[in-house]
């Protein structure tokens, strides 16, 4: 069987022969309670500039120091991370589950989005900080260097919440700057990040 597309071929017998671009990685950060991580075009072999018009972070097992339930969060900076405090619009919604079934739901958080705000923006709210408790996701962010666009961003998170709940953050908005970029910064909001780790990507066009 093939698959046709205006009378070329572009894949027979399972195999496809045109590119899906690829995935390069260009930094590992590692929390040791850290207070912040943070990615700066430039510093410490970071790419984040027009070498690529999509970068992908993706965080693993991240997890606060204290059973608290810190929010954790992240910011963008257009001047190689001296502020981190660019101007954002930004919506969420979440779905979220408790292990006792006692609770199931699925709606907007109108106290996680920022209208022109410049606060660090919530991705993972209420995080649990015991031993096996942590939060996971990725962000995706496109074009950061354009002087014309607005920076938009998606990003996507799971968590077991310290209310013994697993939910579910889905968060979107924009940077509404034409500024380069070049600096994004993750933190928890009162706390600091135990552990963990967040690889920065870069998208290839093809």
């Amino acid at each position: 069987m093939a698959i046709i597309s205006n009378g070329t071929t572009i894949a027979n017998a399972g195999a496809f022969s045109v590119s899906l671009g690829s995935q390069v990685l260009i930094k590992t950060l590692t929390a040791s309670s850290s207070a912040t991580l943070s990615f700066v075009n430039g510093s410490s072999g970071v790419v984040l500039d027009s070498t690529y018009k999509e970068y992908v972070f993706i965080c693993k097992n991240i997890e606060p120091s204290n059973t608290g339930g810190p929010d954790f969060t992240f910011n963008m900076s257009i001047d190689t991370g001296s502020n981190y405090n660019v101007t954002k619009t930004t919506t969420q919604f979440n779905a979220r589950h408790s292990e006792d079934d006692g609770t199931a739901a699925l709606g907007y958080v109108p106290n996680n989005d920022l209208a022109q705000g410049t606060g660090f923006q919530i991705i993972a709210d209420g995080v649990g900080g015991a031993g096996d408790e942590c939060a996971d996701g990725i962000i995706h962010l496109y074009n950061p260097s354009s002087t014309t666009f607005v920076k938009h961003f998606i990003a996507n998170f799971v968590n077991y919440r310290v209310n013994d709940n697993a939910y579910n953050v889905f968060t979107a908005g924009y940077a509404n700057t034409t500024s380069a970029v070049d600096a994004v910064q993750f933190k928890f909001g009162a706390d600091n990040i135990d552990a963990g780790t967040i690889k920065l990507y870069g998208i290839k066009d093809s």
